[in-house]
C-alpha cells in the first residue's frame, strides 16, 4: 500500500481561517493590499491542493503545480491519458461575485496560453495533444465543504497559430 502524508482535514480550515481573519481585522483590511494577499492567498493554495487531489480522484497524473516563469504561473500541469491539461484553480468563499470561472476573462486566457506553450517547449511536448481547464470552488464557510466544478476544455487558446488541441 502507497502511503500518504495525511493533510489536516480541510473541513475546519475555512471555519477557522475566517475565526483568525476576525480576530486579526483582517476582514476590516479586506479593501487593502495587506488584508487581500493573505486571506486570498491562503484560499487559493487551499483550493488548488483540493483541485490537485480532485482531479487525481478523476485519474489525472499531476505533472506540475505553481508552474512559474517569468510571466506568470500556471496553477496545476497535468496528463489525462495522452493529453497534457493545464488547469487554472478559481477558489471564492461565496458565488455572491459571480462565479470563480467567470474570472478566467480574455487576458487570462492569453496569458496562460503563452505560458502552456513556453511549458510544453520547455520539456519537447509540443506533438502533445493539450487543452485547457477551469476548476471553480466555491468554499461554503457555514459547512466547511468545497463546492467543486470542472470544465473540461474550458477554452481554445485564443490568437491565430499559438496552440493546437
Amino acid at each position: 500500500a502507497k502511503k500518504t502524508k495525511a493533510e489536516p482535514s480541510s473541513v475546519a480550515w475555512p471555519r477557522l481561517l475566517a475565526r483568525l481573519a476576525d480576530a486579526f481585522g483582517f476582514r476590516q483590511t479586506c479593501g487593502t493590499a495587506a488584508g487581500r494577499g493573505w486571506l486570498a492567498g491562503w484560499l487559493g493554495d487551499a483550493g488548488e491542493r483540493r483541485a490537485a487531489s480532485f482531479l487525481r480522484q478523476q485519474g489525472y497524473q499531476i505533472l506540475a503545480r505553481r508552474y512559474r516563469t517569468q510571466f506568470g504561473e500556471i496553477d496545476l500541469v497535468a496528463r489525462d491519458g495522452a493529453c497534457i491539461v493545464f488547469v487554472e484553480v478559481k477558489t471564492r468563499r461565496t458565488g455572491s461575485a459571480g462565479q470563480p470561472h467567470e474570472a478566467v476573462d480574455r487576458a487570462k486566457q492569453m496569458q496562460l496560453t503563452r505560458l502552456a506553450l513556453a511549458f510544453l517547449k520547455r520539456y519537447r511536448l509540443l506533438e502533445q495533444p493539450a487543452r485547457f481547464d477551469v476548476v471553480s470552488i466555491v468554499w461554503d464557510s457555514a459547512t466547511g465543504e468545497p463546492q467543486i466544478v470542472h470544465y473540461k476544455n474550458a477554452f481554445e487558446p485564443p490568437g491565430r497559430g499559438q496552440m493546437f488541441a
